[in-house]
């Protein structure tokens, strides 16, 4: 029976290693993935910068999700150098094809004064909370990380903005920001389900802000009780990654659409009527924008809103978690977004239908020809409603 130290040499023999000095070299020119395989409070203590980390035990079934590139250059390191090794011949075993391990690993690595740090890392209370994104190698603690970096700016606390925050705070975005100068009113209950019968006559805002930090208290929820204008529109949504927009008006989407441009800030666009709705994403200069969708606003009376024209009660909750949805893949670049294109979704057929919408050469506010960006009111359009 062969003992441990004949499995380590069998491995040694297949694998290649890596000198510290050599490593620290690799490390700068910053082409190099190092990979972390010892235990999570191991790691925790202390790591190489910037290496991905994911312990011995979960290597076979998790290392594709983390390291896609089978032909990318990767070092593979543990405390002594001993796990390391077979993990690199694992590594070889799976078709990666160019594989280190650090010889002396991270001890010797630390003694010799080399460059690490105590990473950034999740609670053992958000390690439990988030635990089902954490098993999703595209989402992982890298991804949690970065949600809970993120800021993401809801315009509306009403029919779309409420699934919408709600999801997002479950999903421990850390910063969100609700802007809304409305009262809950029993009205909104059909649908707008951040309220309830208790805070009818509340602030929306106020009433956002207590069911978002019941549900996680992760989340810092910034409020915007005001009206948003071309007075304020550069100054709130400045810092925040994405904007959400729940809006249900002209005015406010050109309005939104000129400042994020200019801003260079995403939205996650959404809309209901009666039966049916749309979501898109417009992301500044990589995709159309609200104008190259729509140049010029109808005129008032061909677009009621849902005071007018009613909504079914569910729509929003779908729409709004579509946006949700979108939003969190452009905070994490995962899949494919709806950048230019445009998902129409009928409730009383139950069917999504995808169109394309191109970005317009000729458009006023993105195109190449396009003058400067003027941030102005168009509030003559037609009248704001909340959904």
């Amino acid at each position: 029976m062969p003992t441990p130290r004949d499995l380590l040499n069998e491995a040694k023999k297949s694998i290649r290693e890596v000198e510290q000095a050599d490593a620290e070299q690799i490390l700068s020119d910053g082409h190099t993935t190092f990979l972390d395989v010892r235990e999570p409070d191991e790691y925790e203590q202390g790591a190489i910068p910037n290496a991905i980390h994911l312990p011995r035990g979960h290597l076979e079934f998790q290392v594709e999700g983390k390291l896609p590139d089978k032909s990318g250059p990767v070092v593979v390191y543990c405390a002594g150098g001993v796990r390391s090794a077979f993990a690199a011949k694992t590594l070889g075993d799976l078709g990666y094809t160019d594989v280190q391990s650090l010889i002396g690993g991270f001890n010797k690595w630390k003694d010799d004064g080399r460059p690490w740090a105590a990473p950034r890392t999740l609670t053992p209370a958000q390690r439990n909370r988030y635990q089902r994104h954490l098993l999703l190698p595209e989402i992982g603690e890298t991804g949690q990380l970065k949600l809970l970096d993120s800021k993401v700016l809801l315009l509306g606390a009403g029919g779309l903005g409420s699934p919408a925050a709600l999801y997002l705070a479950a999903a421990g975005v850390g910063t969100i920001g609700i802007i809304d100068m409305d009262v809950v009113d029993e009205s909104n209950l059909q649908r707008q389900i951040l309220h309830n019968m208790d805070r009818v006559g509340d602030r929306k805002v106020d009433s956002a802000k207590k069911t978002l930090t019941a549900l996680n208290p992760d989340v810092n929820v910034v409020t915007y009780d005001v009206r948003l204008g071309a007075d304020n529109v550069l100054d709130i949504i400045d810092g925040y990654d994405v904007i959400v927009d729940g809006t249900d008006n002209f005015p406010t989407r050109y309005l939104v659409n000129d400042a994020a441009l200019l801003k260079r800030i995403p939205v996650v666009h959404g809309s209901i009527f009666r039966f049916e709705g749309q979501a898109t994403v417009f992301d500044p200069y990589n995709g159309p924008c609200y104008r190259c969708l729509i140049p010029e606003p109808p005129p008032a009376e061909l677009a009621p809103s849902c005071a007018e024209a009613g909504v079914l009660g569910v729509l929003p909750g779908i729409i709004g978690s579509i946006q949700a949805i979108e939003a969190i893949k452009m905070l994490l670049q995962l899949g494919d977004p709806l950048v230019g294109r445009l998902l129409s979704y009928d409730a009383l057929e139950q069917s999504f239908r995808t169109f394309k919408v191109r970005r317009d050469p000729a458009c006023p506010a993105c195109g190449p020809d396009a003058g400067e960006i003027v941030i102005a009111e168009y509030d003559d359009l037609c009248m704001p409603h909340a959904h």
